[in-house]
């Protein structure tokens, strides 16, 4: 499977990762489970559409939850 390339700055890694752990926590699922995979994924492109770092963890949940 080919990812396309993502360039986040360290602080973005830190929200996008910081935001996925409190998500796998939340739903009891590891971070290297298919969902956590997902989870990354869909964090990074919200960072990468600028959402906010202080809603970026109800936008994950809002968007993970639905599928």
């Amino acid at each position: 499977m080919l990812l396309s390339p993502i360039s986040l700055d360290d602080h973005e890694i830190t929200i996008v990762t910081d935001a996925v752990r409190q998500w796998c926590s939340e739903k009891k699922l590891d971070i290297d489970s298919v969902e956590g995979r997902r989870a990354i994924t869909v964090a990074v492109d919200l960072v990468q559409m600028n959402t906010s770092c202080d809603r970026l963890f109800a936008e994950l949940s809002k968007q993970l939850d639905h599928h």
